[in-house]
């Protein structure tokens, strides 16, 4: 959290939700926001303190209950949880449309979980994804719809290779192994 509240770097996942959740809120994280917003940081700063001994309290008192939750079967769990996600999606709207949604983007993220995707820039992708698309936009009303915009100088080029790159970078380590190549997969060769 130190970082993300002084410097504007978050530090974990954790970190990089607050930071987004800060940004939507209009809230700069760095160095001007303890001089700008003190009221938000005391209280942030005091809001955590206060749930660490809430917390403390809470685990000391319910670890015999955590231990029997964790002793329960999976193919009971599992289920479970599921239905309790499906009531979530419906219940606001009372629309199919939303549970068809969580169904869609849970296996999204069964599929980037089996991929390794990190997930601190994913959740810091979906938080600024409107800035991302009014940028977006902008850049493509100003090139009158071409991509080649995101291409055409070199530092744009750059990022944008380097993005996609490190987008794809999980599927190609996934087909380097499944194919055998690499260091780590190299066959041994037993000497009889």
């Amino acid at each position: 959290m130190l970082p993300m509240l002084v410097l504007g770097i978050p530090g974990s996942a954790m970190a990089a939700v607050i930071m987004g959740g800060l940004l939507i809120w209009g809230l700069q994280p760095g160095p001007l926001l303890f001089t700008e917003r003190p009221d938000f940081v005391l209280g942030l700063i005091a809001s955590m303190c206060s749930g660490n001994v809430i917390g403390v309290a809470v685990v000391l008192t319910c670890v015999p209950l955590f231990a029997t939750i964790l002793r329960v079967p999976f193919a009971i769990l599992t289920p479970l949880i599921v239905v309790i996600c499906i009531i979530g999606a419906y219940a606001p709207s009372s629309s199919m449309v939303d549970v068809w949604y969580m169904l869609a983007f849970g296996f999204i993220g069964y599929i980037f979980k089996r991929l390794d995707y990190p997930l601190a820039p994913m959740v810091l992708a979906l938080v600024l994804g409107d800035l991302a698309e009014t940028a977006l936009r902008q850049s493509l009303i100003m090139s009158r719809g071409s991509v080649m915009i995101f291409f055409d100088r070199p530092i744009a080029g750059v990022v944008m290779v380097a993005a996609i790159l490190f987008f794809m970078l999980p599927v190609i380590t996934m087909v380097r192994r499944k194919l055998g190549w690499g260091a780590k997969n190299e066959p041994v060769h037993h000497v009889h």
